[in-house]
């Protein structure tokens, strides 16, 4: 698979400014690169999901205070100020003491130290990767099982459609045929959530 071009992630990301593209596309490559993100479906699959969730790059940490996560154990917020301290950030909103920890670890960085890194566009790209990989998502990008894939990353089927309209622009850009109307590819899906 060739390298993502500006020009390609503007096709994906109409709305997102084009300075935004410049600054995550090297970032986005790296993390394609790094998290075996390497066939066109699971790299449509992938940029349709982020593109979602940071609305088009737009943001890197959680525009909510955080507040709603303060006490949460099953976050590892047990300290006054998690919540606040380490709500969402990266393109795939990284949450909660515990999580900012494994992401940490697994990416070099001291991430419970410094939960800011995660809207440096490195970071927040490659926070994304981990996450992906984590989950294993690229097994069912594989499948073409886009909701199972929206699904683990969201808890449901928020944003469904606006994730439809973004996973269409990625098959195109990357010369896949068109997806049904529930955003399956080409090989059979699964339920299995």
């Amino acid at each position: 698979m060739d390298a993502l071009t500006s020009e390609q992630l503007k096709k994906i990301m109409p709305t997102a400014k084009a300075e935004t593209i410049e600054s995550f596309v090297d970032p986005l490559n790296q993390t394609l690169s790094e998290f075996g993100i390497d066939t066109e479906q699971r790299a449509a699959c992938f940029l349709a999901q982020l593109a979602h969730e940071s609305g088009a790059l737009r943001y890197v940490k959680e525009l909510a205070s955080g507040e709603a996560y303060e006490g949460r154990k099953d976050l590892g917020n047990v300290e006054p100020g998690d919540g606040v301290r380490y709500k969402g950030r990266g393109l795939i909103q990284i949450t909660g003491r515990t999580n900012y920890g494994h992401c940490g670890q697994a990416l070099g960085e001291d991430l419970v130290a410094n939960p800011e890194k995660l809207e440096e566009p490195l970071l927040a790209a490659r926070s994304a990767g981990w996450f992906w990989s984590t989950r294993k998502l690229n097994d069912w990008a594989d499948k073409g099982d886009f909701r199972t894939i929206t699904k683990r990353i969201n808890g449901g089927f928020n944003g469904l459609e606006d994730r439809l309209a973004y996973y269409g622009r990625a098959r195109e850009v990357y010369g896949l045929p068109p997806a049904d109307d529930n955003g399956d590819g080409d090989t059979e899906t699964s339920d299995e959530v």
